[in-house]
């Protein structure tokens, strides 16, 4: 028997939209950045999806992060965007706003091949449903990364089993696989907050919280994928550890997310940082991280603090 963790909702699947899928009108949208060859084949393994998008578009800064990209996958949309995560899934939304699902993927995330199927079901079975995060297999970013065969390896063959699957009620989605139902986002002009810069870290977080009082917000443990982590194009440890402590604060300071909640990051990540820069991984710029740390927890007592300030360091 499927196991719902979502009991308390009453199940009302709703009529099915117009769409050349039969279903709804899903977008798969992708922010990328100096990694071309990345892009290309996340591009070509979404060819193993057995609900294929309906659309595919890929935001971009200029045309060297993209390559021959645009050659090679004709029937993707490429779009140009100022530089930085927000900005550029902003553009994605601008440019699919009047469809009915966006799931937007890291440019190496790599999706089981019922990945779609299973969100458009989730979305189809539950109106309730605003936001969606799949079922993260392994995450390159906890370690020095993982191959794109690696990733393969775990997704291919995996046994999916619908009877099994468990959809729990979840704190926010997960960036590089967050699921959205357009509507609401539609509706109340919700967007990601440009005013967090380049990475963006913690921007999937403050985008959930936003959209939570339209719905609910759930983790989905039949749709899997794996995160490679690719360590290219990604932001200078010094502006990250800026971030780290920055963003939480702003968040908290709108409204997004508790006091509780920043303050219990910040400290996280500082400890954490601190800790490992006595040896740190030879993957992770751990003491460019604590020095932005340390200049932030400077910034915040002299009342300076704002994420947009890592486009000084």
């Amino acid at each position: 028997m499927r196991r719902h963790l979502i009991s308390d909702w009453i199940k009302n699947p709703g009529s099915r939209q117009n769409s050349p899928k039969g279903g709804l009108r899903l977008v798969l949208g992708i922010a990328t950045h100096g990694r071309p060859e990345v892009l290309c084949e996340t591009i070509h393994d979404l060819s193993r999806q057995k609900r294929e998008p309906d659309e595919i578009i890929v935001a971009h800064t200029d045309s060297s992060d993209i390559g021959d990209a645009p050659t090679r996958f004709p029937a993707v949309k490429f779009i140009c965007s100022p530089l930085g995560l927000t900005r550029q899934r902003n553009a994605i939304i601008e440019n699919c706003i009047d469809k009915d699902l966006l799931l937007f993927i890291d440019d190496d995330f790599y999706l089981e091949g019922t990945y779609l199927q299973i969100i458009e079901r989730l979305f189809l079975d539950y109106p309730q449903v605003v936001a969606a995060t799949g079922n993260v297999l392994a995450d390159g970013i906890h370690g020095p990364g993982i191959s794109v065969e690696q990733a393969k390896s775990l997704l291919i063959g995996l046994n999916v089993a619908e009877d099994r699957q468990e959809i729990k009620k979840t704190f926010n989605t997960y960036g590089c696989n967050m699921s959205l139902r357009l509507a609401p986002i539609r509706a109340h002009g919700i967007r990601f907050d440009e005013r967090l810069p380049l990475y963006g870290w913690y921007e999937d977080v403050d985008f959930s919280r936003r959209l939570s009082p339209f719905g609910a917000i759930v983790k989905v443990s039949t749709a899997c994928g794996v995160h490679l982590g690719t360590k290219g194009g990604r932001t200078s440890g010094l502006r990250l550890g800026y971030s780290q402590i920055a963003n939480p604060i702003y968040l908290a300071q709108k409204g997004s997310v508790s006091w509780g909640f920043a303050f219990a990051s910040a400290v996280s990540r500082c400890t954490k940082n601190m800790l490992r820069s006595l040896a740190p991984e030879s993957y992770v710029d751990r003491r460019g991280r604590l020095l932005g740390n340390i200049a932030a927890c400077r910034e915040l007592l002299t009342g300076k603090l704002c994420p947009s300030r890592i486009n000084n360091l």
